[in-house]
């Protein structure tokens, strides 16, 4: 999983770089995905704002972690825009300070876009 094939056809291992913002997009999903889970389970009416931005985040951080150990010539934009969407999802989560499982998201939110942003500014 840590090896990809270059156009010439060699196996060519993945970066540390590389390798730290797939496991920061693949926390981030699981984060996105417990904290749906838990909002679902507390019952109430979770603001839909807040789980349309876990829904987001979750898909799209899963499909930039894909594009990145797949080598696709996409994976770049795919960060940018996956950097914004966890900057979102921090956002809509901080709106419910007061929820233990939501600041968690936040925090796993901002490690992802962080290392989302590094790699689209690395133009992979």
């Amino acid at each position: 999983m840590t090896q990809s094939q270059s156009r010439s056809g060699t196996m060519t291992a993945l970066t540390p770089q590389m390798q730290e913002c797939i496991a920061a997009c693949m926390d981030c999903h699981s984060m996105c995905e417990e904290t749906m889970s838990s909002c679902m389970q507390k019952g109430g009416q979770a603001q839909m704002q807040v789980m349309r931005a876990l829904m987001d985040c979750s898909e799209t951080t899963r499909m930039c972690a894909d594009m990145m150990m797949r080598r696709s010539p996409m994976a770049a934009e795919m960060c940018a825009m996956c950097a914004k969407v966890c900057d979102m999802c921090a956002e809509a989560c901080m709106s419910m300070p007061d929820d233990e499982m939501m600041m968690r998201c936040a925090e796993a939110c901002r490690r992802c876009a962080e290392t989302c942003r590094a790699m689209a500014g690395a133009g992979m």
